[in-house]
């Protein structure tokens, strides 16, 4: 049995890494059983904050991380799918409505977040907007803001809202819940679609970092996995093991980088994160009915499509109920990609406005 130290910065880098690596496993396992959403992520960043917070001081290197972002880039190209794009095409007044009140709203409570200085900088912002949190975190520290505290922020949320569109899927759909899926870690597989989406992969970190870009590896794995995924001149082909190793990079570049000090903070301002949950979910509950209403579409599929939660979560859920799947993830993903693509200019105009730099040193 290995004995727990008081600090970890007294021990050797190989024997950090295997504490890291063995309490990792553990809080993935305890939170995939409480069928909390992205465990695979959530575990190793849990076990990051707690050996940051006792000193450790192993990092990820950064040419795994890149490659890793790559990585997550193409995860989200490979949800983008053809009945996507043409449930957008038919709805896209809609969806854009939706989308751009959500993102105002989120805007607001970020800023709102900001003023009552629960959070510094951009933090605020960048852990208000929905989306694909591991996305959002990435690019929060990419663009300068406290990617510990966004992450915070942001599955705080996700848990939040997974939980209660577990519980509305139940009530609604009048199920038994959201079945737990096995999980093929070690699946059958085509050699030749793995061996074309790591040479992807790989070429699109070395260009995104070349161009020196925040998230340059991510946006561009995104962008061309999209385009050559719908194309259908690749096929991505990303086993969950790997996925395994990618979320946990991502998550233990995250929370080994907390100390005492950011974690307190974070535990200081969870009141005003609390309420901001609760006015976004119930803001997105506004919007739900009112497609109910105007369009007819089913309580349910207008609950799921308008969750602030990640698209992750969101998929699950939809796909074990009885919804229509395309236009929630059509709703889900041009929110995200809009983030993406709105998010660094509008994070730098509320931080220039609010003259936030200036307030938090």
């Amino acid at each position: 049995m290995i004995p727990f130290p008081r600090r970890f910065e007294t021990l050797p880098h190989a024997r950090q890494w295997l504490m890291l690596a063995l309490f990792s496993a553990a809080f993935a396992a305890l939170l995939d059983l409480a069928s909390i959403p992205a465990a695979v992520f959530l575990g190793p960043m849990a076990a990051g904050v707690v050996l940051g917070v006792k000193g450790a001081t192993i990092r990820v290197a950064r040419v795994p991380y890149i490659g890793a972002q790559a990585l997550m880039g193409l995860f989200i190209a490979s949800a983008i799918t053809p009945s996507i794009l043409q449930s957008f095409a038919k709805e896209w007044p809609i969806i854009l409505g939706v989308v751009f009140s959500i993102i105002v709203a989120s805007s607001l409570l970020g800023w709102a977040m900001s003023r009552w200085r629960a959070m510094p900088g951009t933090t605020s912002i960048w852990g208000s907007w929905p989306g694909a949190a591991g996305a959002m975190v990435i690019m929060a520290g990419e663009f300068g803001a406290d990617a510990r505290l966004v992450a915070f922020m942001q599955y705080f949320r996700v848990a939040c809202v997974a939980s209660l569109a577990s519980v509305v899927a139940t009530f609604w759909a009048h199920s038994t819940g959201v079945p737990h899926p096995d999980i093929a870690w070690f699946p059958a597989m085509d050699e030749r679609p793995f061996a074309v989406t790591l040479m992807l992969a790989g070429i699109c970190a070395i260009v995104g970092r070349a161009t020196h870009f925040p998230s340059g590896a991510m946006l561009l794995a995104l962008v061309a996995g999209s385009a050559l995924n719908l194309a259908g001149l690749v096929h991505i082909e990303l086993p969950k093991w790997l996925m395994a190793v990618t979320y946990a990079l991502l998550g233990w570049n995250v929370g080994l980088c907390f100390t005492p000090d950011i974690l307190a903070h974070a535990f200081r301002a969870l009141p005003k994160i609390v309420l901001s949950v609760a006015l976004l979910i119930a803001f997105s509950a506004v919007l739900a009915w009112l497609l109910t209403e105007t369009l007819g579409i089913d309580a349910l599929t207008a609950y799921l499509a308008t969750s602030p939660g990640g698209m992750d979560s969101v998929a699950i859920i939809a796909a074990s109920t009885n919804v229509d799947v395309p236009f929630v993830m059509a709703l889900q993903t041009i929110r995200f990609l809009i983030i993406i693509m709105i998010g660094p200019p509008l994070a730098r105009l509320v931080a220039r406005h609010m003259e936030v730099s200036g307030r938090y040193g």
